[in-house]
């Protein structure tokens, strides 16, 4: 297994909010969604009641617009510790026309001033390797979800070796700029492994097995909280 080494944990320049805003995450963002909503029985023809959802490390809020494009039942906050990264999702939020149902707020996903069981659901795409002390992140999220609520996290997981990370990077990124390929490569050796994620997931009380493996290069815990 390759060595975990960290990255920055904020990606804070324009330069840097802007590609990876025009990387194509579509068929990511698209999955995160789908996986998500099948995971809670909300389908296209389904009633639910209102639902609110903290979105942790929401980037330029790509996968909350998505989201409240196929359901019209939530609001979503996305939360993010990038001035730069808020500042492309407000104008994304802006142009689909959401700003009534997607709100963005800048703050530390290791410590947030909500109160316990504050939103229905947590959600995350890919934040977790970002942080030095990923358990931090995750006691937050199961912090802020509701009794009887949802947490829905999806991460890179950690390549065995060099040479399946440059396969990686290669399959998924090769039609990228050079820096968004180094950026991808970077991610993937931040990235937690398996076993890693779950025995953080058993320290806070849920099962192991509520993580499991979702890509050749995603792992996603999906749990719901205790009522």
């Amino acid at each position: 297994m390759l060595e975990r080494i960290l990255e920055p944990e904020v990606m804070d320049t324009p330069h840097e909010a802007m590609v990876y805003d025009d990387m194509d995450h579509s068929a990511v963002n698209e999955a995160f969604v789908s996986d998500l909503l099948a995971f809670l029985g909300i389908g296209p023809d389904l009633e639910a009641e209102m639902i609110d959802i903290l979105d942790v490390g929401t980037g330029t809020a790509r996968i909350p617009i998505a989201l409240a494009d196929r359901i019209p039942q939530c609001r979503i906050m996305g939360a993010d510790a990038s001035i730069a990264m808020l500042d492309v999702a407000r104008i994304n939020i802006d142009i689909a026309g959401l700003l009534d149902r997607v709100q963005l707020a800048r703050l530390d996903a290791k410590q947030t001033d909500y109160e316990d069981g504050f939103f229905t659901g947590v959600m995350s795409n890919t934040i977790v390797h970002h942080i030095p002390e990923p358990l931090t992140v995750l006691k937050e999220c199961a912090r802020l979800a509701a009794p009887g609520g949802w947490v829905f996290i999806r991460d890179l997981v950690r390549p065995e070796s060099s040479e399946q990370l440059e396969q990686l990077v290669a399959t998924y990124c090769g039609a990228e700029p050079e820096f968004a390929q180094k950026m991808f490569g970077e991610s993937l050796q931040a990235a937690l492994s398996l076993s890693e994620i779950r025995e953080m997931v058993a320290s806070l009380g849920f099962d192991p097995e509520t993580v499991q493996l979702t890509s050749d290069r995603h792992w996603t815990w999906a749990a719901h909280k205790p009522a």
